[in-house]
């Protein structure tokens, strides 16, 4: 459940609710040519992260409850907690977008 407090920007939020559902949801808050960075990885492009959401969905299930947000120098800092059965849950990710309109142009996802 997502803190009803937290005032994310419009394409963050998006992001955080497709999460929940599928990849195809999730690659379609990005730009064309958007960029993501998640465990050493980088994906480039909507399938490519398409593709990176399916395989993540598959391997963990998990829950992603955004709870801080700092917007500085262009760069929106989400906080989330991530809860599942993977190594070292429950943790507090630091989710790093870039907004180009209204899409996510680049995500950074780190410990």
């Amino acid at each position: 459940m997502m803190n009803k407090s937290l005032n994310l920007p419009q394409p963050i939020d998006a992001y955080f609710t497709a999460d929940k559902g599928d990849g195809e949801a999730v690659a379609q808050c990005f730009t064309d040519n958007a960029v993501v960075k998640d465990e050493g990885n980088t994906y480039n492009g909507l399938a490519a992260i398409k593709q990176w959401k399916i395989d993540s969905s598959k391997k963990y299930t998990y829950t992603c409850v955004p709870f801080a947000c700092e917007v500085k120098d262009g760069i929106t800092m989400v906080t989330s907690r991530v809860e599942g059965n993977f190594p070292g849950s429950p943790v507090d990710l630091r989710y790093f977008f870039t907004l180009e309109g209204n899409k996510i142009s680049s995500l950074e996802v780190i410990l």
